[in-house]
């Protein structure tokens, strides 16, 4: 089984940053995809950035050039550097590990991003 911990998540103002940080534990093979999701009330749950483990890269179009996603392999941790946040970035943020075969994923309990003055 794999477990996944986040950590970083709070308050912070509009055009702040905060940068969220995921650890994963158990039994952890090398070829997959780790990555960050959020859901804001309301709305399904949504990609923000994923990271394959030889360094390809996916965001969404609406966090390009404010997140940034990074990736210790042998730490089997993931992070999520946002900038410039706005009001629309306030969702819980869930980290996710993919394996693409067999195909399964894990996902973290959640952490709370809130945007607001």
């Amino acid at each position: 089984q794999v477990q996944l911990v986040e950590s970083g998540g709070g308050l912070v103002q509009p055009g702040g940053s905060l940068r969220l940080s995921c650890a994963a534990s158990g039994s952890i093979f090398s070829i997959n995809v780790m990555g960050w999701y959020r859901q804001a009330p309301g709305k399904q749950r949504e990609l923000v950035a994923t990271l394959t483990g030889n360094g390809f890269t996916n965001y969404a179009t609406s966090v390009k050039g404010r997140f940034t996603i990074s990736r210790d392999n042998a730490k089997n941790t993931v992070s999520l550097q946002m900038n410039s946040l706005n009001p629309e970035d306030t969702a819980v943020y869930y980290c996710n590990l993919h394996y693409p075969s067999p195909r399964s994923d894990y996902w973290g309990q959640g952490t709370q991003v809130t945007v607001s003055s």
